[in-house]
């Protein structure tokens, strides 16, 4: 039998490790602005036309290469950074692994123009699938530009498999955010397809944050700093009552390095754990500072996990100082035995003749079981200038009379053929709503109580898919436009949905950088005050968390979102006219019984569970 075993050409070696370091338009995005990083560069651009897979071009100010070190880095695992084994302990660049370039060259066509800056000329070579097509000097700015042209070009299936370009300009911005994040020393500045995204100008931390989340950032943040033998801490964390439903906007950072770690990610949450409900997460933007040597970021090729030497103590120092910072700022409560400001100020603003001692008034006279209704009774007057008479009771004992009224005849209610089987129809159309949360009425067997707002989530769940499937979503104009600003991610999530937002019946059209003018609201939203900013904004949190966390199709998620988010709440009165109607949709979705979250709507109780009670 004939050996079996031989070496994989280079072509194809490349091509399998481009599977593990680029997997979109965004992987390479990642490599390319960690490298300028590492070249020393103090002002970083990022060019991307249709998402990522026409072009991806990065400029950088950094210091170039030489001809022979332009050629050299698309080799396989050939790097600056790593002369020998012990240096993976000691890592304080971005990139080691000497993978990047040669995956990237292998799947796409790459042009590199370098030049350092003691050279008078610069380098030009074009590569296409890892095939050298061109290398000479040209005239060119100090610093390097790499271009990356028809990403996965020459593998096909791989392209097959990339998203849409609003979902991968998301990945692309979540990318361009975390490299920004870790260097807010360096400029940055993002384009796609002409449009200008972000300019972000050098800046301090804080600055950072608010230039790439928003102006609305700035009152959110809380600062965390701790500095231990074991690891130094800083940064900032979110107030509680700016946490999302999604966890977008949590980042961890070990040695400027962006990594994912669900372990420390806990110990951030058990810190708001007494001040967040279990389905909201907080901002933060947290820096670990480590001696690379307790640490091993080499496990896998994303270079976003890393291994610790301690982990319970690094656990327990976040933890404690995220707690620290929740007290220190007012967030948690607290109490100061040896001042109370808040009586203290109020004092100190009242003249000290405005200071009246209280007084009582009494009639030595009076007499509680005399029946003369005009005895005088004793009053309290409080700093001398108020006097107020306690009212009488009168007919106290008749709140706890049962009175025999005469009960008013029932209506009792048609029930159509194809609905007799439904045990849980009323027998009459009057309703009675409990502590403003649940509709009470009576059934056959017993009693029916249904949850208000789980039952108006159902049926509007149901009524935005059919609206999603006819597209005749009726809208209600505003007499006012509104506008709304979103982040850039966020902004091509909606406009990657906008035509499904208007099939429900919003009138929404793009206008200007990251901002939406809302001109119409579905109809169904009824007529009550509704902020058309906020309903708009809690409509994309929603569909995120939808998809994020129950990976629901892009419909049945925005239909979801639309529903929780317009439902009338609990703590709602309502009409009788307006429990009768919403009772009636109810019964007639597909699925009355159960909310969109799969409990239960409607709860009975029987006529013998309620003679049970009363058992002596």
């Amino acid at each position: 039998m004939s050996d079996i075993i031989q070496l994989l050409p280079d072509s194809v070696a490349n091509q399998i490790a481009a599977g593990e370091v680029v997997q979109r338009p965004a992987s390479a995005v990642k490599e390319l602005l960690e490298n300028a990083i590492d070249a020393g560069a103090d002002k970083i651009q990022l060019i991307v036309k249709d998402a990522g897979k026409a072009l991806i071009q990065v400029i950088d100010n950094g210091c170039g290469m030489s001809i022979t070190d332009a050629r050299m880095c698309f080799e396989r695992h050939a790097t600056s950074k790593v002369r020998k084994a012990e240096d993976l302990f000691s890592i304080r660049t971005m990139g080691f692994r000497g993978e990047a370039m040669a995956s990237i060259a292998a799947i796409a066509q790459v042009e590199l123009k370098t030049k350092r800056y003691e050279d008078e000329v610069g380098t030009l070579i074009e590569i296409e699938g890892a095939t050298f097509v061109k290398q000479e000097p040209v005239g060119t700015a100090n610093g390097t530009s790499i271009c990356i042209k028809n990403l996965f070009f020459n593998t096909p299936a791989r392209r097959n498999f990339l998203k849409s370009n609003p979902a991968e300009m998301r990945h692309i911005i979540d990318e361009f955010q975390r490299v920004a994040l870790a260097k807010p020393h360096i400029a940055f500045s993002l384009h796609h397809d002409g449009v200008e995204v972000y300019r972000l100008p050098s800046a301090s931390m804080k600055q950072r944050i608010v230039h790439l989340f928003g102006n609305n950032y700035n009152e959110r943040l809380i600062p965390v700093e701790e500095e231990t033998t074991i690891i130094n801490l800083k940064g900032f964390i979110g107030k509680p009552e700016f946490a999302k439903k999604t966890r977008g906007e949590q980042f961890f950072f070990v040695n400027d390095r962006f990594i994912k770690d669900a372990y420390l990610n806990h110990a951030v949450n058990k810190a708001y754990q007494e001040l967040l409900p279990d389905d909201n997460f907080p901002l933060y933007v947290l820096f670990i500072e480590i001696d690379p040597a307790n640490i091993d970021v080499n496990v896998h090729p994303t270079k976003t996990e890393i291994k610790y030497l301690d982990e319970k103590s690094i656990y327990a120092i976040i933890h404690s100082a995220v707690k620290r910072s929740l007290g220190r700022f007012n967030i948690s409560p607290t109490i100061d035995f040896d001042q109370e400001t808040g009586f203290s100020n109020m004092i100190s603003q009242m003249a000290p003749e405005d200071i009246v001692p209280p007084s009582i008034n009494f009639n030595p006279n009076f007499n509680p079981f005399s029946s003369d209704k005009n005895a005088e009774r004793p009053s309290y007057s409080g700093g001398g200038s108020v006097r107020q008479s306690m009212p009488q009771s009168k007919n106290w004992g008749s709140l706890y009379e049962i009175t025999n009224q005469d009960v008013p005849e029932q209506t009792t209610l048609e029930i159509e053929p194809e609905h007799k089987d439904r045990e849980f129809e009323p027998l009459q159309k009057q309703f009675m709503q409990l502590h403003n949360r649940y509709i009470v009425s009576q059934i056959k067997s017993g009693m029916m109580i249904i949850d208000q707002q789980t039952a108006h989530e159902r049926i509007l769940y149901e009524r935005f898919l059919l609206h999603l499937d006819d597209r005749k979503g009726a809208s209600q104009q505003s007499l006012f436009p509104q506008t709304v600003t979103l982040s850039p991610n966020d902004y091509e999530l909606a406009k990657s949905l906008l035509e499904d937002i208007k099939s429900l019946g919003f009138e929404v059209r793009e206008f200007g950088k990251n901002t939406l003018v809302i001109e119409g609201i579905p109809v169904d939203l009824g007529s009550s005050n509704i902020n058309e900013t906020q309903l708009f904004e809690h409509l994309i949190e929603g569909f995120k968390n939808s998809q994020q966390e129950l990976k629901l199709d892009k419909r049945d998620a925005l239909a979801r979102s639309m529903a929780k988010n317009s439902a009338i709440k609990g703590g709602t009165v309502l009409g009788q006219q307006e429990m009768n109607t919403l009772i009636e949709e109810l019964f007639a979705c597909k699925t009355p019984n159960f909310s969109i979250s799969g409990k239960p709507v409607i709860q009975t109780i029987t006529l013998g569970e309620i003679a049970q009670k009363f058992d002596k």
